[in-house]
């Protein structure tokens, strides 16, 4: 088996990575780098490509799939949840960026044709290659993938959270014996604070920010981190409006349909069933002067419905913004959480809100993947991924100090044998 590192190479952003065995190649993600002009991974014909596995719908592992599709039919494989949110993502992101993107709405269509949809732990058999989709908890649909081809076994984790949330249970880490890891370095040099007290931090905060008068503006990830949101306040029985805006509203009609994929169902439902659902403009203006919490895509404030959120609630002292999502260097959200400045129609503006960041993570911390490594089989070679530089390279260095492993951080183009 032959690992060619196509992106996510000591950066976060795309992923994708080319597996080959005997004459099969398969890809591991394809997604894009979310600058103001994206950035894509390595090129890779489509001729080459006998089938593309999928593990998560957010952009950076999806959002440059299409390009396939312009003049072929490759078979795409993921998980149902998956397909309708990648598809989702997609047509947003076509939209918002379509005038730098190499593919059109045309090539979202031939991609979904082309698809399989699968359930987790379902195993597919492509041109000698098996692939087996076991539960990362991300985000809804969002899987780790094991691969397997003469007896070799590769993983693929993805984005991984072994703790789960209110959303979503914790992750199966029962890989069994492997050759090989490709896996995810976030966070890898810091621990997440616990669940609970990260939880009543922000409730107490939201409390706070309503009963002196004033607005929260929550900016989130359409899918899994506005739903997320939307538990906590309900499990804690906040007595104050909440309103729910922006593509998060068909996120959360999809998650409806797979309510199997959620940890609790029941706490979805009644989080969903207590907010405002905001479809329309009139409802924008008068919650930004209504004492509430308002939960809205897009999580880094490069767009959507929070881009107007931000601007009417950073005018104002009383109001707040609650940083809940990662934010990418480059970014409006990075901007307001380092310099508090508030990037208004492409010019700076200072922002009089007050701006405080929760750590409300979807992926696994340095303890949890330190577990998850300890509980592997076998001695596999390992490549550290989808992490800054420096984290990338001293998890690779801590896993051969500390637990003897081969540990590598490659770059992007590095080629490896398994």
């Amino acid at each position: 088996m032959e690992i060619k590192i196509l992106g996510a190479a000591r950066e976060v952003g795309r992923s994708a990575f080319l597996v080959k065995s005997m004459d099969t190649k398969v890809l591991l993600d394809f997604g894009v780098q979310l600058t103001r002009e994206p950035t894509f991974p390595m090129h890779v014909s489509p001729k080459e490509v006998d089938g593309i596995f999928l593990s998560h719908a957010h952009l950076d592992h999806s959002g440059a799939i299409p390009l396939f599709y312009i003049s072929g039919n490759i078979e795409l494989y993921t998980t149902e949840v998956t397909l309708e949110l990648t598809k989702l993502l997609i047509e947003d992101f076509l939209n918002i960026s379509g005038f730098y993107l190499p593919f059109e709405y045309i090539d979202l269509l031939s991609m979904m044709k082309s698809s399989h949809r699968l359930k987790l732990n379902e195993t597919v058999n492509v041109k000698g290659f098996t692939a087996t989709f076991l539960e990362a908890s991300h985000i809804p649909g969002g899987a780790s993938i094991i691969l397997e081809s003469n007896k070799e076994r590769l993983l693929y984790t993805g984005d991984i959270n072994a703790r789960g949330s209110l959303l979503l249970r914790g992750a199966d880490t029962n890989f069994g014996e492997l050759d090989a890891i490709i896996t995810e370095s976030t966070y890898a040099m810091g621990d997440h604070p616990k669940s609970e007290d990260v939880e009543k931090e922000f409730i107490d905060f939201a409390k706070e920010v309503i009963e002196r008068g004033g607005t929260l503006l929550v900016p989130a990830f359409s899918v899994g981190r506005a739903q997320e949101m939307a538990c906590v306040l309900k499990k804690h029985n906040f007595p104050y409006s909440v309103a729910m805006d922006g593509m998060a509203l068909k996120v959360n009609e999809i998650l409806f349909r797979y309510q199997e994929y959620l940890r609790d169902p029941s706490l979805f439902r009644r989080s969903m069933e207590s907010i405002e659902f905001i479809t329309s403009w009139s409802q924008r203006r008068r919650m930004v002067k209504t004492p509430s919490v308002i939960i809205s895509p897009a999580g880094m404030l490069v767009g959507g419905a929070a881009v107007f959120y931000n601007s009417e609630v950073s005018k104002k002292p009383k109001n707040a913004i609650a940083i809940v999502s990662y934010q990418i260097p480059g970014t409006p959200g990075r901007a307001l959480l380092e310099k508090k400045v508030a990037i208004i129609n492409g010019k700076p503006r200072k922002v009089k809100a007050e701006v405080r960041q929760f750590d409300f993570s979807s992926h696994s911390g340095r303890k949890e993947l330190f577990d998850m490594f300890k509980g592997i089989k076998g001695s596999p070679k390992v490549y550290t991924v989808h992490g800054e530089k420096e984290s990338c390279i001293k998890f690779a260095e801590e896993l051969r100090n500390e637990l003897g492993l081969d540990a590598v951080a490659p770059k992007t183009g590095d080629t490896y044998s398994i």
